[in-house]
């Protein structure tokens, strides 16, 4: 019964989703088209940026896509997706000085980004095990199996909530400094503030998904052993 019950809030969770990920895809657009007074790319900020914390070794690569900007902490490298790396909107200063953001949490050794790393390799692995533990445990009623895959799927949910400090963080870094180096202006931040707002939402509602479910996977589990 709760379990079924429970059924409502995840998909309530499921269209925050998709309304998340369409409002940071329509933000992102809005303020794409709207240039920064300086003229900055994406590149050129985040070059600034990460030589004034003396990340000179960094460097900066475009690659295909859209959205598709991260930091590789292993390889340390910044990647910015064309529309970011290329252009001079608010969106792409925005999005670079956030990937940015992560390089400086790794030279500080932020400490919820050396938890996160941490966590990786194991969660990879357990995000990977878990469904089919999960499932070979109900399908054959090998409960013990479900109880192992709940505490495999426990570790990616707890990744999924490190994870959100480590993003408002990168935000915040890049907010400040952006108005510190004279990136944006004042009135210019407002926009950066809804683009980066706007993306943090995604990672907001994904944590919340995966703590649903797994809060639907203990209730089943717990009904089935009474």
């Amino acid at each position: 019964m709760y379990s079924n019950l429970m059924l409502i809030p995840i998909l309530l969770a499921f269209g925050l989703s998709l309304w998340a990920q369409f409002r940071v895809s329509g933000t992102f657009k809005k303020w794409a088209k709207v240039p920064n007074m300086y003229g900055l790319t994406g590149h050129d900020a985040a070059r600034r940026m990460l030589d004034s914390h003396g990340l000179w070794d960094v460097p900066i690569e475009p690659v295909r896509g859209t959205l598709a900007d991260h930091y590789d902490p292993i390889k340390r490298v910044v990647r910015l997706s064309e529309p970011v790396y290329y252009e001079n909107s608010i969106s792409a200063v925005a999005v670079a000085c956030h990937e940015v953001g992560h390089a400086i949490q790794h030279k500080e050794a932020y400490p919820m980004l050396v938890l996160r790393h941490r966590m990786f390799p194991f969660v990879n692995f357990a995000s990977g095990v878990a469904p089919f533990l999960i499932l070979a445990g109900f399908l054959f009623g090998f409960f013990n199996l479900v109880g192992l895959g709940i505490i495999f799927f426990s570790a990616a949910v707890l990744f999924q909530l490190v994870t959100l400090p480590v993003e408002f963080n990168a935000s915040n870094r890049a907010r400040k400094i952006m108005l510190q180096q004279g990136f944006v202006t004042h009135e210019e931040e407002r926009g950066v503030a809804k683009v980066l707002n706007s993306a943090a939402l995604t990672y907001v509602a994904a944590a919340l998904i995966s703590l649903l479910e797994l809060l639907r996977y203990v209730l089943i589990f717990v009904g089935n052993r009474d």
